[in-house]
């Protein structure tokens, strides 16, 4: 396929958002499959066309990657995926009226701009974790969802394990008193990456497409496949990658959204590679009657309170757990008692299709105003780790009080040709 530049990608841009403005909602019939698309092809891309294309409500009818080695990958392990339109070309998908939703699981940096032209296009997305670059992009994908209502399903699948939504109505109701404070633990072991050369991009690869909105860098192959998650230009580091899940699981937990002040300290006790982002990191939320803490550490693989990744909640009458090995309640003298289940990217992609399916966004396990704020509390530690200060935040105003460095971190300079939409 020919090679798109930045000037023909705004010319195409520009030509699909105003056409598709007029264009009626895609929604599925009745009695007709969700036609959904993939945007991304990396490990969690595949697991995305796997369960689409396995669900008796939809069919898959596209995917889309600019590296063409991983469109042959999908197209060999995942069944049917060989029979459908195969593209490096997003604009492909968008510009096309009948397909009803799409699923973006790109590098962080191109979650809200192609979330963003989906939703223009008249079509219902499924946006991975964490749905944007910058607590800016957050604001602007959530309200360009209600302004168009629709289904906007953020990729923090615990929200749809029948457990943890069991854990988390027990603690509603009382089951361990008031809960004072959450911690979120991140506790793994991710090996170093090493240094790379910088080389020329693989045979085939749209490599400035890649790039999109980000600054323009050399190829090195520690700034591409996986790796892009720890350089900021791209990813949000592990905080922003695996924490945003345990985040997203406390705040929901302690039933809160955006804090009063934000603390961190983190930086790099493990690696001394081409890593940009955080090997250990401490972050701690402040709200008005409680306190989310965020432990991270990518150098250990041994557990922490049982856990690698998982969420401790800490009440007056005893702490209820969230992790990998299910949910389960220890009250005080007393021994542990399962309540449940974890995380469920099956049940997560069955309730968006029934959203879709309806046409009704009021259904979603994780809809877009929760992911915003998740991801944006991943962005505000992010902020204060590397600013090395604490962060005063106005949760009404959304902004960081004060501090004219740290609020213009909320957003970011975009590459000529690669601006968000101004119509959003």
């Amino acid at each position: 396929m020919p090679t798109i530049n930045r000037r023909s990608f705004l010319q195409q841009s520009a030509a699909i958002i105003p056409a598709v403005a007029a264009t009626p909602s895609a929604q599925a019939q009745d009695n007709e499959p969700v036609r959904h698309a993939v945007i991304g092809l990396g490990g969690q891309g595949n697991s995305h066309c796997k369960l689409y294309s396995s669900h008796p409500d939809c069919e898959l009818v596209a995917i889309c990657d600019v590296d063409p080695e991983r469109i042959v990958r999908t197209q060999q392990k995942v069944d049917g995926a060989a029979d459908v339109l195969a593209t490096k070309k997003f604009e492909d998908i968008i510009g096309d009226s009948s397909i009803d939703s799409v699923s973006v699981v790109t590098p962080d940096h191109w979650h809200t701009p192609i979330a963003l032209a989906a939703l223009q296009s008249g079509k219902h997305v499924h946006v991975e974790k964490p749905c944007s670059h910058n607590i800016h992009e957050g604001r602007l994908l959530a309200q360009t969802a209600a302004r168009l209502g629709k289904c906007v399903q953020h990729g923090t699948q615990s929200r749809s394990g029948e457990g943890i939504r069991k854990a988390v109505a027990f603690m509603r109701d009382g089951g361990i008193g008031k809960v004072r404070l959450a911690k979120a633990i991140n506790h793994q072991h991710r090996p170093p990456i090493g240094r790379a050369s910088e080389t020329s991009p693989p045979d085939g690869v749209e490599y400035d497409r890649w790039l999109g909105p980000a600054p323009e860098r050399p190829f090195t192959k520690n700034r591409w496949h996986y790796n892009w998650h720890w350089h900021w230009d791209f990813g949000t580091g592990d905080m922003g990658n695996d924490g945003v899940h345990q985040i997203d699981v406390a705040r929901w937990g302690l039933g809160v959204g955006w804090p009063n002040s934000v603390s961190a300290t983190g930086g790099q006790l493990y690696y001394d590679d081409d890593h940009e982002t955080p090997d250990t990191q401490v972050v701690t939320f402040e709200y008005d009657e409680a306190y989310l803490v965020y432990e991270m550490r990518l150098w250990t693989n041994y557990t922490l309170e049982g856990h690698d990744n998982g969420v401790v909640f800490y009440g007056d009458d005893g702490k209820v757990d969230v992790g990998r090995a299910g949910c389960f309640v220890t009250r005080v003298g007393e021994k542990p008692e399962k309540l449940g289940g974890g995380s469920d990217l099956t049940a997560h992609v069955a309730n968006f299709l029934a959203c879709v399916r309806s046409d009704d966004p009021s259904g979603l396990n994780a809809p877009i105003t929760e992911g915003e704020i998740s991801a944006g509390l991943c962005h505000l530690g992010n902020i204060a780790t590397r600013l090395g200060r604490n962060l005063q935040f106005d949760p009404d105003a959304i902004s960081i009080k004060d501090d004219e460095e740290a609020q213009s971190m909320q957003t970011k300079k975009y590459r000529t040709g690669y601006e968000l939409p101004t119509n959003a």
